[in-house]
Formats: structure tokens, C-alpha cells, sequence
């Protein structure tokens, strides 16, 4: 091979940070090198990037191997013991070109190896521009980095660091830059993008921020948030739900439970009530907002009981896309220290809230039938609707905006013909 091929897992932090990273890569002339951005967010993350790892070594035995992102923060000295590994670098060090100019030389030992430093001690995140988002026809924008919470199940803080914001100028031009190389929809994204502007001079909001991008960049179509904190959502976020229609109707939540002392034990700062009475309040203002949410399965402690109030919040709240992660103690947190459940248990737990995350899609599905969507063309040849379902795109070009009736669904996506379209 020739040049710099990134391989990237996890978010879609992860996803804008790896063109920053083929950018400056380039920039310092690295060539015929394979670059792993790596998630740490569960163990089973950590295994398949170790396993991808030494495929790709098997693959490419002249190339050079370098691994970066937030498991290679947590867990440097241990990818850098793998004889596959060339190079290690922290998720501040991949930003950076004269990373790529000072990598060791093949066959030295694992301490030479590590390029990782304390990636707490990091206070801004510099703004980076990025021209596209290579393979996706929906452009993210970073606007914030790290978290200043502690979840007791949660190594990221660890990996990303203390909550800091990227200054909103910066992330005005970076969406203009974007909307002129054609894209229409922009996703804010950040680890917790909801703390966005804590630390900048007169503390501004995520809702503030997306106002300001919709009024300076105007030509943007749709405007989405990747995650939020429902606990976070400020006036100015209520403002663009009730107000403003280029901002896109589905929030993912980060509920991860259901049950209010699982909640206290993993230290999040909502309550079950919370998290009912903000996708009320949001459907009250947005009849067609729908929602995505992460919920943990088999957290240490969690009871019968405790699990079927998980079951019953992902039903009360109509969470169209459940994710549904077995829990994973990680260590170095706390609640890989507390009383663990039998992994068959998880296991089992985790199957029945996909099966309810997979009854509550199909009636989401089921709902839309019958209705008048916009949806834009992804690359696939699939689409996302508004409110983020997928749709069958119709054989339409990529990054083509449609309006389409919603003749039916086949369980898995829904089933459009065609009304007119537009070139985004």
C-alpha cells in the first residue's frame, strides 16, 4: 500500500478526528502506515481493535501499524507490547503532525514504542479544520472534547479528558467550510456535547452554538445534535425543538437506565422522571421527534425488579432506536469494584431489551406509513428521513434530498415512492 489508511472504531468523534489525523499524517509525509483510532468505550471495543490489529499485520507485513484514540490512551502499554505495533499514540498526540514525523523506527521495544502523555493535563481543544468526512454524506463537527462527570461505569473521561470546548467562531467556519463542499446536514458532536461552553468566556450553550450556526451558515438544510444529556438541554435548545424546522426531529439520549438507584449507583445526574418528562415536553413541542437512547444491561447490583424498569422506561419513553449495551466493567472505574452479576445473566438481560428495542422500532416503522418525509441519500443508496429512520433511497444519487410517501416497511427500514427531489 502507499499513503496513510485510517481505520476507525467507536463515535463519531472518533470519525472527524480520523480526517484530522489522514490530514496531518500527510502533512508530515508518513506513507505505507495503517493508523488505528480505537474506542475504549467497552472491553468488547478494545478486543475487536486488537483483533483487527493483527489481521491487518498479517495483511500488510511491510507497513507500518500505528495505534491511536481512547483505548491506546487507557491501555497504551498494552498495545504497545503487541509485536504487530510500530507506534502508539494519545488522543492528543494523533492531532498533530510532528507526531507522525518522530515515529520510531521498526522492531524497537514496547516503551520506546508509546508516544501517550497525561491527557488530563490538556486544558483546549484547537479548533481543526476539516474539508470532508470521507465516505459519509453527513458532516460532523467537533465542537467539544472530554467530560468533566464521573459515571462510575465510564473509562472515557480517562481516554478524553476534562470537559473543553471548541471557541463558536471556529465551529461556524468549520460548518461553512463544509455547506460550500456540499454538504447539507451537519452533526455537532462532541463526548458531552451538552457541557458545551462551561469553560469558554461567557459560558455559552449547545443551544446557543446551533442558533449561531443556522444564522451565520443559512445554506444548511439540517442540523443535528450526535448525543445529548436530556438534564443539559438548555432554553435555547427548547427554542430550536419548538421553532426551527432545519433543526433535525431526534435527539439519541444518554439514559443508560431505568431504575433510580441503578442511576445513583452509576452516578448520573437524572432520574427516570427526568428523562419521561423531557421527551414529553419535547414530543409536546415536535409531535414527530423521535428518539434514540443507550441503556446499560446487567449494571453490578441491578436487581429483577430494578432491570424491568429499564424494560419500562424504553416503552414510556417510545425509544425508536434502542442501543443496548451488556454491561462491561472496565478497569480502573468504579464500578468494576462492585458486586458483578453472572455474565449469563447480562447476557440474557441485554436479549430482552433488544427484543423490546425491536418491537418499539417496528412501531415506530408502523407509525410512519401513510406519511410525507424528506430524506437524504447516504452513500449506501439507503437514506435518513428528518427524524432519522431509514428509508430505501430509491436508486437516487448520494446526498440527494427527496420528498417521499411512506407506503410501508419491511421491519428492518421503511418503503418510499418517490413524490420529487432535489440535488442537496
Amino acid at each position: 500500500m502507499s499513503g496513510v489508511d485510517v481505520i476507525t472504531f467507536g463515535c463519531r468523534l472518533n470519525t472527524y478526528e480520523s480526517e484530522i489525523i489522514k490530514a496531518e499524517a500527510g502533512r508530515a509525509g508518513l506513507n505505507n502506515a495503517l493508523v488505528f483510532n480505537t474506542c475504549a468505550v467497552t472491553a468488547e471495543a478494545v478486543r475487536q481493535a486488537r483483533q483487527a490489529i493483527r489481521r491487518a499485520r498479517r495483511e500488510n507485513p511491510e507497513s507500518r501499524i500505528i495505534v491511536t484514540g481512547c483505548a491506546a490512551q487507557t491501555e497504551g502499554a498494552a498495545f504497545a507490547e503487541m509485536p504487530e505495533v510500530d507506534a502508539v499514540l494519545g488522543n492528543e498526540e494523533k492531532l498533530k503532525a510532528a507526531s507522525y514525523r518522530s515515529l520510531p523506527d521498526f522492531g524497537i521495544a514496547a516503551s520506546e514504542k508509546l508516544r501517550v502523555n497525561d491527557i488530563m493535563s490538556v486544558t483546549a481543544t484547537a479548533p481543526q479544520m476539516v474539508k470532508l468526512i470521507d465516505g459519509h454524506v453527513r458532516a460532523f463537527i467537533q465542537v467539544q472534547n472530554g467530560c468533566d462527570h464521573r459515571c462510575t461505569f465510564c473509562i472515557i473521561p480517562y481516554g478524553r479528558g476534562n470537559s473543553r470546548s471548541v471557541p463558536m467562531g471556529a465551529v461556524v467556519d468549520q460548518a461553512r467550510m463544509l455547506v460550500e463542499n456540499g454538504y447539507s446536514e451537519i452533526v455537532l458532536t462532541g463526548v458531552d456535547a451538552t457541557s458545551y461552553g462551561v469553560d469558554l468566556p461567557g459560558t455559552p450553550s449547545l443551544g446557543q452554538l446551533a442558533k449561531s450556526i443556522l444564522k451565520h451558515v443559512p445554506e444548511i438544510s439540517r442540523l443535528r445534535l450526535s448525543s445529548i444529556d436530556s438534564v443539559e438541554a438548555d432554553d435555547h435548545l427548547w427554542d430550536l425543538i419548538a421553532d426551527e424546522p432545519r433543526f433535525m426531529p431526534h435527539l439519541h439520549l444518554s439514559l443508560q437506565h431505568g431504575d433510580n438507584m441503578i442511576l445513583k449507583r452509576m452516578k448520573r445526574r437524572h432520574s427516570r422522571e427526568d428523562a419521561i418528562e423531557f421527551v414529553e415536553r419535547a414530543r409536546s413541542l415536535r409531535p414527530e421527534m423521535s428518539f434514540g437512547a443507550d441503556i446499560i444491561a446487567g449494571f453490578p447490583t441491578e436487581t429483577d425488579e430494578m432491570f424491568e424498569n429499564s424494560l419500562r422506561l424504553a416503552e414510556e419513553c417510545d425509544i425508536a432506536r434502542l442501543h443496548v449495551f451488556p454491561f462491561s466493567p472496565r478497569q480502573g472505574t468504579p464500578a468494576a469494584r462492585m458486586p458483578q452479576l453472572d455474565r449469563g445473566l447480562v447476557k440474557a438481560r441485554a436479549a430482552r431489551l433488544r427484543e423490546a428495542g425491536e418491537k418499539l422500532h417496528l412501531a415506530h416503522l408502523a407509525g410512519m406509513v401513510g406519511t410525507v418525509q424528506r430524506m437524504l441519500v447516504e452513500n449506501t443508496g439507503m437514506a435518513h428521513t428528518e427524524n432519522f429512520t431509514v428509508v430505501d433511497g430509491l436508486g437516487l444519487a448520494p446526498r440527494t434530498l427527496a420528498n417521499v410517501r411512506i407506503a410501508g416497511h419491511n421491519g428492518k427500514h421503511l418503503i418510499a415512492e418517490e413524490l420529487r427531489h432535489a440535488a442537496a
